[in-house]
């Protein structure tokens, strides 16, 4: 008994090609998980922080007040200041020592740039200890003129 397999002509014929569709699906899925999980991810996040509570700054002896009023008149302790004498007179109320800590008081209105060109100036002439005086954080002014707040 013989018999011979042959196929019928009508046979499927091989396909060589790869069949992308289920890749384009699976690649579309990671992008929307990508869209969606990015923004997720970043800093954005409301937080409420604390409020932190610092104990004023021991007062020294004599300290040394530079005040910037509303005008932008710069005075040394209760005495004007005039520009160009502005080194010699802080050396004369700091008594030539240069690691005094000198106690920057500025109005609020006094721009932001006249206070940082205060700053340069006693960075140019060697003080290096600055500290902002501001009001309490309930609002009230500072217990007995101690300074609050620290260096820059």
């Amino acid at each position: 008994m013989g018999f011979s397999v042959q196929r019928p002509a009508d046979d499927l014929v091989e396909n060589g090609e790869i069949n992308v569709t289920p890749f384009i699906d699976v690649i579309l899925v990671l992008l929307i998980i990508f869209m969606v999980a990015a923004p997720l991810s970043t800093v954005d996040v409301p937080v409420d922080l604390p409020a932190a509570h610092a104990q004023p700054t021991p007062r020294p002896e004599k300290p040394v007040y530079l005040t910037i009023k509303a005008d932008l008149s710069v005075l040394i302790g209760e005495e004007p200041v005039v520009s160009e004498r502005f080194a010699s007179q802080l050396d004369v109320a700091t008594r030539l020592k240069r690691d005094t800590r000198v106690f920057i008081r500025a109005d609020k209105s006094v721009p932001y740039g006249e206070v940082m060109k205060l700053f340069n100036d006693l960075r140019a002439n060697g003080y290096l200890k600055v500290a902002m005086v501001a009001l309490d954080a309930g609002g009230s002014s500072p217990q007995n003129g101690a300074p609050q707040g620290g260096a820059p």
